[in-house]
């Protein structure tokens, strides 16, 4: 599925055409247009003179009326979403469920709109109303779920596609024939039904933003000396262990890239030993276009500092248990998503910041750095837990270290007088935005030329819901439980070592954090303004 931002009219526009069918229905069948009336009749007639000497036909189509029943398709779309839920589709699985949910209100509404008689001489007998047929609508409904939705996000070939798109065409041609051979339906309500499931599907798919398959539209290539189109060349990073089925997100992604007029991208996988930077360095080398990288935020931060001052665009992918920078970038966390969107989107300069310390080799990071209890929370959360439930597995930390002792530090921040703290944590951040959207810095932005650190300071464990009360309120005012300061570089000097991080990664113990910013000296790709 592809994710692209069309004007409103446009979007109103195809919102009415994929309403339009079953609109024209509805004012036929109840402007009792000649036509279509003398049709409904007509197979009424011959489907009741052929089932009243072929009764074992009728029970095959009542057998295949219990199977294929509306119940039977949402069940279907359900286990799609629960499929695309743990493939971090997050996008697709709510358009998913909306649609459904959407079709069975609608088809409830529309019966007892319109309260429509079934055919007198039905074959077995039934109660409810006939207009629209909720079989048909359910099944059409359903066909765009697995036709549409699963091809496009496993990254399926064509001739895979086949293989699910032709039984759901053949499940709703079943679905709406037992409907009429049962004469439990006329014709026209499962024109109806299926005019019905065309609106839902194009409504909330332009709700969501989702348009089916890739634009098959090449862009125009930058040409060579000779005047020769020369395809651009991209890179892509992967940290194998945080993408899942990493087939399917190869053939994804190289798909995407040449759609867009790409030459095959370079593929490298980053190792226990390194987690991506002598893979960004061969990317440079590789004179790439465009860098995609798609990890946690450890193999992020390792892919942006090595790109610092180049002026390649590094695309983020997410994969990993925090995705903290692509969150704060406004990056989708549905991955299909996040890949259309980067694909399409806008180069812009961000900041990064340099570090160092005691025992600590300079290096950079995107998101943030953090002395004390933040630090002890990421370090205590387990791998094994984090990779089942994902961020929540910090917050399982959080409650063991709930007791963190408080340590006296010293904060210089750039040619200021030294503030001394007793503190439970210091963060120093280039964004404000953690997991579930709390502004931890609501000031913070990636490319002002500036960070922003917070101090949190609670005396006792009783005073945290305070603390957590003045971070998700924004509250601004200095207070002895939390404080903010702004500046280009800050040194934080603690009176005994406290576990450090990096950008959700632990660094070890220590005593000293010193932090400065480079404005402007990574680019990113982000998705295009609405």
């Amino acid at each position: 599925m592809n994710h692209h931002p069309p004007t409103h009219v446009g979007r109103a526009l195809t919102v009415v055409l994929g309403a339009l069918p079953f609109i024209v229905v509805t004012l036929l069948v109840f402007g009792d247009w000649p036509p279509l009336r003398r049709w409904d009749e007509s197979v009424a007639a011959r489907v009741a003179t052929y089932g009243a000497t072929h009764p074992s036909t009728v029970d095959v189509w009542q057998v295949i009326g219990a199977v294929i029943l509306p119940w039977t398709s949402r069940a279907v779309i359900l286990v799609v979403a629960i499929y695309l839920w743990h493939r971090r589709a997050r996008l697709l699985t709510v358009w998913l469920v909306v649609s459904a949910g959407a079709e069975l209100g609608l088809v409830q509404a529309v019966e007892h709109i319109f309260e429509r008689p079934r055919p007198a001489q039905m074959l077995v007998e039934s109660g409810g109303w006939s207009y629209v047929s909720g079989h048909a609508t359910a099944a059409f409904v359903m066909a765009g779920a697995l036709g549409v939705v699963l091809p496009s996000v496993r990254g399926w070939r064509r001739r895979f596609r086949l293989l699910v798109t032709l039984p759901t065409i053949a499940v709703v041609w079943i679905a709406s024939v037992d409907r009429v051979a049962l004469n439990l339906h006329w014709v026209s309500d499962v024109l109806g039904g299926w005019a019905l499931g065309l609106g839902i599907l194009t409504a909330t798919s332009i709700g969501f933003g989702l348009r089916p398959g890739l634009r098959r539209r090449r862009r125009r290539l930058p040409s060579d000396e000779n005047g020769t189109s020369v395809p651009p060349r991209a890179a892509v990073i992967v940290n194998p262990i945080k993408v899942g089925d990493g087939v399917a997100f190869r053939r994804k992604v190289t798909r995407a890239l040449a759609v867009r007029g790409f030459d095959d991208p370079l593929w490298l996988e980053t190792r226990e030993d390194d987690p991506g930077n002598a893979m960004a360095k061969r990317a440079i080398e590789n004179e790439s276009d465009l860098i995609l990288v798609a990890g946690g935020d450890g193999t992020v931060r390792v892919v942006c500092a090595a790109l610092s001052g180049t002026g390649i665009p590094v695309g983020v992918i997410p994969a990993g248990t925090g995705n903290l920078l692509a969150r704060n970038l406004h990056i989708p966390l549905d991955l299909d998503d996040a890949l259309e969107r980067i694909l399409d989107g806008r180069d812009r300069r961000i900041d990064l910041v340099k570090v160092s310390g005691d025992g600590l080799d300079t290096d950079h990071f995107a998101v943030m750095a953090g002395l004390g209890l933040d630090a002890a929370i990421i370090t205590g959360a387990p791998p094994i837990l984090k990779a089942q439930i994902g961020w929540t597995a910090y917050l399982v930390s959080a409650a063991k270290n709930i007791n963190h002792p408080s340590v006296k530090v010293r904060i210089v921040l750039d040619d200021e007088e030294p503030v001394e703290r007793r503190v439970r944590t210091v963060v120093v951040g280039n964004v404000g935005m953690l997991q579930a959207n709390i502004p931890l810095l609501p000031d913070a932005r990636p490319d002002d030329g500036l960070i922003d650190v917070v101090v949190i300071a609670p005396r006792r464990v009783t005073q945290w819901p305070l603390v957590f009360w003045r971070v998700m309120t924004r509250t601004k005012r200095t207070e002895m439980y939390l404080e903010r300061f702004t500046g280009r570089k800050v040194e934080i000097t603690a009176a005994v070592d406290v576990q450090r991080q990096l950008d959700g990664d632990g660094i070890g113990p220590g005593r000293t954090l010193t932090a400065e910013v480079e404005p402007g000296s990574l680019v990113v790709r982000v998705p295009k303004r609405r």
